[in-house]
């Protein structure tokens, strides 16, 4: 096994190296003077079986170029195998089209890895299920529910646990994750009854004298997790804290939950977290590498990496 990083989020592809006892290949990944980027693999990579860490996160278009080049510099030096590891997903919001004449850019960016060379791809808590089948070689989507289950179990012993959708498209994934915990379920009805008006937001189930924990894959601008443990709490919920997998976090989203009445918001480092960030007594960071390296290990030793999650 070799393992190349990135620039997306080196200290993550650090960890997983250290925990697979598994040195970093060397290699250069930089930029000419007029940004176009340049890669140089530093070792014989002919036979082996390659693994790309690279987050296809803000500025999204640097990082995505970055993995795609690495993957054709080790398809030309002869790899054996190359999985294309991506712990954030980008452009995976964009996985239909919401309107006409308007493109399917997650099928775009599937395309773009299999067409560089990347013959496996593993990612986590893919937005959208269906984005699997935006490729035509082997993809895993592993789930972030078991490194959020141990977390919960350590902070929130003790207490009434209710889990919460912050949409309905969310169900599915916060239902699984409840149901390891053995907590019920709610969901934020949400909707806007005319242009120019703030949401509405419904509960549906009853939150009273719970400690809601808001699931979700992706947290952005933060506004739409602000307001609903706003609602929550109007609802009679004791407190409101948030489990998302992928801290996207721009804009002014960290003043806007630091001013929320979120009790913490936890996001893992599968986009790496800004000084703002863990600066914040807000926000936690759950460390996601164990499980993204024992995905990798599995995967180069021929091994159930679905397992995982039983």
């Amino acid at each position: 096994m070799k393992i190349i990083a990135g620039n997306s989020n080196l200290p993550l592809a650090e960890e997983i190296s250290a925990y697979l006892d598994v040195p970093l290949a060397e290699s250069t990944v930089r930029r000419f003077a007029d940004n176009e980027v340049f890669v140089e693999i530093l070792e014989n990579m002919r036979g082996e079986d390659v693994f790309v860490v690279q987050s296809t996160s803000a500025p999204a278009n640097d990082h995505l170029m970055e993995l795609l080049i690495i993957i054709d510099a080790l398809r030309r030096a002869s790899a054996r195998r190359i999985t294309a590891v991506l712990p954030y997903f980008g452009y995976a919001r964009q996985d239909r089209k919401p309107g006409p004449r308007t493109p399917i850019s997650a099928k775009l960016v599937a395309n773009l890895i299999e067409a560089a060379g990347a013959d496996r791809v593993l990612t986590l808590d893919l937005h959208a299920g269906q984005i699997q089948g935006f490729f035509d070689i082997p993809t895993d989507n592993l789930f972030a529910a078991p490194v959020f289950v141990d977390d919960i179990k350590s902070r929130f012993d003790g207490r009434e646990l209710m889990v919460v959708s912050p949409d309905v498209g969310g169900v599915v994934r916060t239902r699984a994750l409840g149901n390891r915990i053995g907590a019920d379920l709610a969901i934020v009805d949400k909707r806007r009854e005319r242009a120019g008006e703030s949401e509405v937001m419904n509960i549906i189930g009853d939150v009273s004298d719970r400690h809601c924990l808001l699931v979700d894959d992706i947290v952005d601008s933060g506004g739409t997790l602000c307001n609903a443990a706003e609602a929550l709490l109007n609802n009679g919920a004791q407190s409101v804290s948030a489990y998302i997998t992928h801290g996207v976090l721009s804009g002014e989203a960290v003043n806007r939950v630091n001013n929320s009445q979120l009790e913490k918001l936890l996001i893992t480092d599968t986009i790496m977290p800004t000084e703002a960030i863990l600066s914040s007594d807000k926000f936690g960071v759950i460390k996601i590498a164990e499980l993204i390296g024992e995905a990798m290990r599995r995967t180069t030793d021929e091994n159930s990496v679905s397992s995982l999650f039983d």
